[in-house]
Parts: C-alpha cells; sequence; structure tokens
C-alpha cells in the first residue's frame, strides 16, 4: 500500500475505534441511567434496541447512498449525525426523547461502518486483504472493548460520557475531510437485487448467521448485563471492569481465530467457536463471583467476538465474486436484526425475574449454531 494509502487506511482504523467506541460507551451508560431512574427493565431493553432499528434502517439505504454520495459524504455524514446526537443527550433527558436519539445514532454509526469496510476492502491490495479486514475488526473491538470504561465518567455528571466522547468524534471528524472524495464502481448485474440475494441465501445461509448471532450478543451483553449486575449485588466500578473482558477476549483471539480458519477451514472454526461460547454463556449466570465471571466474559468475547468477520469471510469463500457485496449488505442486515432483537428479549427476561435465562437463551443459540456447522456443506458457484 502507498504512503497515502496508507495514511488513509489509518484514517479510517481511527474512525471504526471511536465508532465501536461510541456503541460500547452509550449501551452500558444509558441502561444504568434509566435503571437508576427506575425504568423498567423491558423498557430499558426496548429503549437500547433504538440505536439497531436506526442501523437496520440505514442498511436498507446504504448501497444506493453510497453510490450516490461516495465513501467520504457518507461517512463525514455519519460522524457528523453521531457528533450532534451526543450533544443533544445532556440537553434532552427523558425516555422517549432519548429513544429518538439513539435512532438517530444508529443511522449515522451504520453509515460509518458501511462505508469504512467496504472502502478498506477496495483499497486494501488482494493478497492483504484477510490481513486487513481483521486488524479492521480488532479495531472496533477495541473501541467497543474500552467503551464501557466511560461508566467511570458518570461520578463526575451524567453528561460528561457524552460530552467527552463528542470531543472524540469532532477529533476523527477533521482528518476525515482530507480523504479523497471516490465512489465505488457501477457494477452491470445482469440479474435483478432480489434474485441476487435469493442466490446468496441459497449457497450461503450458514456464513450469514454469525452476523445475526453477534449482532445478538454485542447488543444483549452490553445492555442486560449492567442491569443483570446491578440486581446480582454487582457495583458499577465491577460492572465497568468486567465489561471490556469480553472486548479484550476478542481482540487476543481475532488474528489468530482469522489465521486459523485460513488453513483449517472458517466453517470448522466458527462451529467449534460457537460451541465453545455457547458453553461459556451458559456458564455465566452461575459463576461464583468476580474472578469467574471475569473468565467467562473473557472466553465468550475471545470465541465469539470475530464472528462478523469470520462469517463475511466465508461468505466470500463459498460465493462467487458477484455476489460478494450483496453478501456484505445481508450480513449488515442480519446484524441490525439480531442488535434489535437482543436488547429487547433480554429486557423482557430480566423484567420477569429470569436474567440468567438471557444468557443462557444466547448460550443455547451458539451451541446450536456450532452444531449446524458440522452439518453445513457448502455449495459453491463460480
Amino acid at each position: 500500500m502507498q504512503r497515502s494509502g496508507t495514511l488513509q487506511y489509518m484514517i479510517l482504523i481511527a474512525v471504526i475505534v471511536i465508532s465501536g467506541l461510541s456503541q460500547g460507551l452509550l449501551l452500558p451508560v444509558i441502561s444504568i441511567l434509566l435503571e437508576q431512574k427506575g425504568v423498567s427493565s423491558s423498557l430499558n431493553g426496548f429503549n437500547a434496541a433504538a440505536l439497531y432499528i436506526g442501523s437496520f434502517a440505514m442498511t436498507l439505504a446504504a448501497e444506493r447512498m453510497l453510490g450516490a454520495v461516495g465513501f467520504k459524504k457518507l461517512m463525514t455524514g455519519g460522524i457528523g449525525l453521531v457528533l450532534v446526537c451526543l450533544l443533544l443527550f445532556p440537553l434532552l433527558p427523558g425516555v422517549t426523547a432519548w429513544f429518538l436519539i439513539r435512532l438517530f445514532i444508529g443511522v449515522g454509526d451504520a453509515a460509518i461502518n458501511y462505508a469504512a469496510q467496504l472502502w478498506v476492502l477496495l483499497m486494501t491490495p488482494a493478497e492483504h486483504r484477510g490481513r486487513n479486514l481483521s486488524f479492521y475488526g480488532m479495531s472496533y473491538g477495541l473501541g467497543f472493548g474500552l467503551g464501557p470504561l466511560g461508566i467511570g465518567l458518570l461520578r463526575y455528571g451524567e453528561s460528561v460520557p457524552f460530552l467527552a466522547l463528542a470531543l472524540l468524534f469532532v477529533l476523527v471528524l477533521l482528518p476525515a475531510f482530507s480523504l479523497p472524495d471516490t465512489r465505488p464502481e457501477r457494477a452491470a448485474h445482469t440479474e435483478g437485487q432480489a434474485r441476487r440475494f435469493r442466490r446468496v441465501y441459497r449457497l450461503a445461509w450458514y456464513a450469514l448467521i454469525p452476523a445475526l448471532l453477534y449482532g445478538y450478543m454485542e447488543a444483549s451483553l452490553n445492555s442486560s448485563f449492567p442491569v443483570y449486575g446491578l440486581r446480582e449485588g454487582l457495583s458499577e466500578t465491577q460492572i465497568a471492569a468486567l465489561l471490556p473482558f469480553a472486548g479484550l477476549g476478542g481482540l487476543l483471539l481475532q488474528l489468530p481465530l482469522g489465521l486459523l480458519s485460513d488453513r483449517w477451514g472458517r466453517g470448522r472454526v466458527l462451529a467449534f467457536a460457537g460451541l465453545g461460547g455457547g458453553l461459556a454463556f451458559m456458564l455465566l449466570p452461575a459463576s461464583p463471583g468476580f474472578p469467574a465471571t471475569l473468565i467467562l466474559l473473557l472466553m465468550v468475547g475471545g470465541l465469539v467476538g470475530s464472528f462478523f468477520s469470520l462469517g463475511l469471510a466465508y461468505a466470500a469463500d463459498i460465493l462467487p465474486r458477484s455476489l460478494i457485496p450483496a453478501a456484505n449488505v445481508a450480513s449488515f442486515f442480519h446484524f441490525g436484526a439480531g442488535s434489535i432483537a437482543g436488547p429487547a428479549v433480554s429486557g423482557v427476561l430480566l423484567q420477569y425475574g429470569y436474567g440468567g435465562w438471557a444468557f443462557g437463551l444466547m448460550g443455547f443459540l451458539y451451541i446450536l449454531f456450532g452444531c449446524a456447522g458440522l452439518l453445513f456443506s457448502p455449495k459453491r458457484e463460480f
């Protein structure tokens, strides 16, 4: 990669770190604030889902918007939208207002991630795409893992986490303006969009499930675990210390699992990581104390924290090159759907006193996925 390309890549990575940080911080901080205000856990979970409803909606239009405005404008527009929303949190307190603000943050985050990920893929030489995609996933994981540390800023005031995050978005927005104003090449498709997506699901349905499970796990864990922890007697400081270990686990194993999947096969790695991660989730409600919970979160993050990138890479292994962009859209669609369902389902379980079942259900879904992977045999069309 040339020097200018390297600088562009580093700016994109910085943007993704801050994007991950925003989601990793906002989910637990807002969940704690709403819990302290006496909001029910089911409504708390539904409020958390607003972020992903916005992301889900944006995914439906992202491909066309990218073609219309280009990578730079879509990404910087997303950064600017999130920045404005962060400043509105302290000014417009209340469940309804925060739901609407989080909805628009979801739109901005989806614009940032969709544009940045596809930009990284297209600007990277083919021989380095796997490596750079792993670094991309690690960068998002780094930000997401560090995000819960922002819970500690609540001691200085409810508005401080939002203002600190807004400052970081300003710091990445300024260099992002220096990026070139490019657009993706228009591909000529001989078949309709609906037919392309049908082929993607027929050939690579199993490879698209990891994005759904990852979205469900990420949103549910970060929105529900703080409430679950408070009700189990953990302090805000302990919760802030525990949650980053899920992200740390993903950072530690993201690249090793990617390299292992190159040699052993992505389907096998996904299946066995799902089985191991599912077992760790099953054990989480029975955890005897802080150290055991920390170890289990580290295991969970390590084993399933790279599901999105591994699943997308597996889809690229299976599908013809012409269908890979459609698979990218489908993965974001699944991620959004899982992210909406996760906090809502977990919030209802917490509401009725079944907090441990929220993690048991996640464990069951991952184990079911792992078992299905042992039977899945992809059919390739090239």
